[in-house]
This record gives structure tokens, sequence and C-alpha cells, in this order.
């Protein structure tokens, strides 16, 4: 068991007292083309993003049964469910593109696999951690499987209880763990946020780094979410919201990204350590201004 709240990813930590740990959020914004996702990448780079991050699956495992055959409207016309999901897969040749892009630019980028076959193909590439999908925090086959690939484990929390939270924990234990607060609505309105869910796993796991993975419109519960005690925050990045696709709508564009990254990194300088200082710079206008200085009282011994 960790004695502090903190992960090694690759050349990076994350936990207490470390810079939040930023994740772009790609997800199957690029729509399954790989121009598009270099260009989010590029976007995330700008943006001062420390990692991206994609979704794996295996579309025969994860799309149910009975929804293969429903017909939809999409880019490329009106196909099944099962083809549309098939399309915003990358093939191996892809993400092997994808992997020399991100090394060659140092940006770290992991996935979320959403089977054990998604896994399977994930560990082709050597990527610093997995994503648990909020959707599947309850297969526990699935999670036995990611832990016992031995990387760190980011395990995200939206549609759950915190007793199938609880369970989910102690499936995979808490070595290398992360666990991140979410509300899996798309976009997410701010009365069901419940950023105070942050310390609360804060309490409950004081071992484990606590995050949070955003699907709300605009940028201020992030940035609460941050000040509450989040190390890590993930949000979906898109080139413009009104692409089409089932996350745009929930996520940041680059410029967006942009200000939430800085403003993140202010809010990091802004929270000091809780202890009460007179700063030098305060030294000029306390001469000044005050007419009354106050001699600090002595402690006698008793």
């Amino acid at each position: 068991m960790n004695t502090k709240a903190i992960v090694d990813i690759g050349r990076r930590r994350i936990g207490d007292g470390e810079p939040v740990y930023i994740i772009a959020e790609i997800g199957i914004n690029h729509n399954g083309s790989l121009e598009l996702a270099r260009k989010l990448i590029d976007g995330a780079i700008f943006a001062g993003a420390d990692a991206v991050k994609f979704q794996k699956r295996t579309p025969e495992l994860c799309v149910p049964r009975d929804q293969w055959h429903l017909e939809r409207d999409t880019p490329w016309g009106r196909i099944t469910y099962l083809e549309y999901r098939h399309k915003v897969e990358f093939t191996y040749e892809q993400y092997r593109t994808i992997d020399r892009y991100c090394r060659a630019r140092n940006l770290a980028w992991f996935a979320s696999c959403w089977d054990e076959q998604a896994v399977d193909f994930m560990e082709q590439f050597d990527t610093p951690l997995y994503k648990v999908a909020s959707a599947t925090l309850t297969d526990h086959a699935l999670l036995d499987k990611l832990r016992a690939t031995g990387r760190p484990m980011m395990l995200s929390t939206g549609m759950s209880e915190m007793w199938q939270i609880d369970a989910a924990v102690e499936r995979v234990g808490r070595h290398d763990l992360m666990i991140a607060h979410a509300t899996s609505s798309y976009p997410c309105p701010p009365e069901e946020l419940n950023l105070r869910m942050i310390p609360t796993l804060k309490a409950a796991y004081p071992d484990v780094p606590i995050g949070y993975s955003g699907h709300e419109v605009g940028l201020a519960p992030t940035w609460a979410a941050v000040t509450l005690g989040a190390t890590f925050v993930e949000r979906h990045i898109t080139l413009d919201r009104a692409m089409w696709g089932s996350d745009q709508a929930a996520s940041v564009e680059v410029m967006g990204f942009h200000n939430l990254v800085r403003n993140i990194r202010d809010i990091e300088r802004s929270l000091g350590d809780g202890v009460k200082h007179v700063y030098p710079s305060e030294i000029a206008a306390m001469k000044k201004l005050r007419r009354v200085n106050t001699a600090e009282p002595s402690h006698a011994n008793s």
C-alpha cells in the first residue's frame, strides 16, 4: 500500500504537492481520422497539456448485440451502430503513427480500454498508464486484466455509488492507483457535478491521488476542482464543439484548453502552504500604512 498519495507516471509524478497532471482527452473526437488526431495532439501541446488520451474498444464485445444493426446517420452516411463503432477505431499502424508522433513531441499518451482484447491490443505500446472508464468500473474481469499489466491505473467513478467504488478499489488494490471523480452526463449540468466529492474521496482514500474528469460546459468547475484538491484533471479536447460526435459538445476547444491550463497553473501558485506569512512585497505597504505595529508576545516559561 502506498504511504503517500503519489504515483509515478513516466517522467512525472501525480499526487499531492505535485503539479496538477492535465490530460486532454481526444477519445473518439478524431472521428476515425488520423489527420484530425494529429491536429488534436498539436492542440493539446499548444495548450500545455501533459498527456492525451484515446479510447480503445473491440466493437463486437462492447456494443450490445441488440444494437448492432440499429441504423444511424453519420459522416459516412446511414450505417449500423456496429459499423459506426468500427469507423472510429484506429488500427495498429495508425496507433503506431500516433505513438511516434507523441514521442517525437515529448507528449505522454495512453488510452482507456473497454474490454480485455483492447488491453492486449494496447500492450503492444509502452504507454505509462491505463484509464478505467466509468462505464467499466464494475467490470471486474477487465479490472483484473488491467491490473495484471503492472501499469498504473486511473479509475473514473461516474455512474457509480460509493460501494461500487469501494469494490473496484478492493479488487485492484491501492498500489499505483488514482481515482477520478466524475459524473457521466454529456454535457453535465452544474447541479450534478458534485465537486465536494473530491475532498470526500481524498478522505476515503488518503493514500490514493484523487482527480477530476469533467464533462461540463465551461471551465470554472475544473478550476474549482483543482482548488478542492484534484491532483489531476481530464477534459475532452476538440477543434470545434459543433463537429459531429457524441462527445464534442462536452469538449473544450483548443484556445479554451489553453486558458484552462494557464489558470490551473496560476491557481497552483496561488494556493500557498496555509501558513500565515508577512511577505517581502508587503513590507513597504506595512511601513507606509500601518499606524500601530504591535510587538510579538513573549512566551514566559511557567
